[in-house]
């Protein structure tokens, strides 16, 4: 006798960042009709990753030539853009400042004008005097002007994904158990002790990804490492007129601290990045050990610090000494002084670090049996959520 199955759904998708709602909203444009649930435990969207950012329309000049990373940047920065125009969202293209400081920089930064011209991005070098046309307070030996990049308000951008999707969305739901079957589907116990049923199982966990993933049954073969961004916001924010970054160490996925004109008009300045001692730990004072334990369970976790100690005791220092992260900023800006970065909220990066310690460099995405997981998508992630969504409901749809 064969057993008949009441779906709630077609498509659940866990996660409500700007990434799941994307997905939702790809999901129901290029197949109206499918029935997509979101499960977001927060009480609202994008409380991590998405509305934690510096609300950067990143270019995609960094990003290696070919990579998802390059591809979704440069194509979504674009669809953003347009994405914002469209329904009213607070957005503008103001361009940035890509700044050598030191004599040791300059082929580093020569390097992302090719790379940037790879991957088709208007670029215009500058000598030091020129500097002074874009951002008069900013010092440097040269610079790239990158035209493409811009901001936005990404948390307006994820609540119109989630009211265009027509999906429903249950906010204030944990996932606290996932039950795979390959010929029947997913379901999912909630923290309420609901059941949801889906065909097909989207994880767009963010901070909590590896963890869906291995409640489903698949073995993701990397964790996230949560690494924690502080910011300072600018006291004085007529220092700088849009956006300015440092040259980026290419042994790194993150971009130094950097100043940033927001949608707001403030500049916020950072981040640095150090070790979170929970998936959102968002000060010293959040430690929780399970979470901890499970990152130094992670033998990728010990290669990193024995690779990289040195980079990270230089952004320790940044993050227990304001003056040491004044010095920073100094290098970009001389006029700052201590007494104008105002301690602001910070973020947490999803970082996917593999057992051998490599640092995920682009995006991950990985099927199993009914399932699609999203398993590395920090920044450009934002930038780049639209292509990045279309692609993850291809592969959903296909499983169904």
């Amino acid at each position: 006798m064969r057993v008949r199955i009441t779906y709630d759904c077609d498509v659940l998708v866990i996660g409500g960042g700007i990434v799941g709602l994307s997905t939702a909203y790809a999901i129901t444009r290029a197949a109206p009709g499918t029935r997509v649930t979101v499960l977001e435990k927060e009480p609202g969207p994008a409380r991590h990753q998405t509305g934690r950012n510096s609300g950067v329309i990143h270019s995609g000049i960094y990003y290696r030539p070919g990579s998802l990373k390059a591809r979704y940047a440069v194509r979504g920065a674009a669809e953003m853009v347009k994405f914002c125009a469209e329904y009213g969202i607070p957005h503008a293209v103001t361009g940035k400042l890509i700044v050598a400081t030191d004599r040791a920089e300059l082929p580093r930064l020569h390097a992302l004008v090719q790379r940037g011209r790879e991957n088709g991005i208007p670029v215009r070098e500058l000598g030091a005097s020129q500097i002074a046309e874009y951002e008069p307070e900013v010092r440097g030996l040269a610079a790239i002007h990158v035209g493409t990049t811009g901001i936005c308000d990404f948390v307006a951008v994820a609540r119109q994904l989630a009211h265009g999707s027509g999906a429903e969305i249950r906010y204030g739901t944990r996932v606290v158990r996932v039950d795979r079957r390959p010929e029947r589907g997913v379901a999912v116990l909630t923290a309420a002790g609901d059941v949801v049923r889906g065909r097909v199982l989207v994880n767009c966990a963010g901070l909590q990804c590896d963890e869906i993933a291995r409640l489903s049954g698949d073995d993701p073969d990397m964790r996230i490492v949560p690494f924690r961004g502080e910011y300072y916001e600018l006291a004085r924010p007529e220092l700088v007129r849009g956006l300015v970054y440092p040259v980026p160490d290419p042994a790194f996925p993150f971009l130094g601290v950097h100043l940033t004109r927001g949608i707001d008009g403030g500049v916020h300045v950072g981040p640095n990045a150090v070790p979170a001692l929970a998936r959102e730990g968002y000060g010293w004072g959040t430690v929780r050990p399970r979470e901890l334990g499970t990152t130094l369970a992670w033998p990728g976790s010990w290669q990193i610090a024995r690779r990289h100690w040195r980079y990270g005791a230089g952004e320790l220092r940044r993050s227990l000494s304001k003056r040491a992260f004044t010095e920073a900023v100094g290098r970009l800006l001389p006029g700052v002084s201590e007494s104008d970065l105002v301690p602001t909220a910070a973020g947490v990066r999803a970082q996917a670090v593999l057992r051998d310690g490599t640092l995920v460099d682009d995006f991950l995405i990985r099927e199993g049996p009914r399932t699609v997981h999203v398993l590395n998508a920090p920044s450009p992630a934002a930038t780049a959520s639209l292509p990045i969504g279309r692609e993850v409901a291809r592969r959903a749809l296909s499983a169904l």
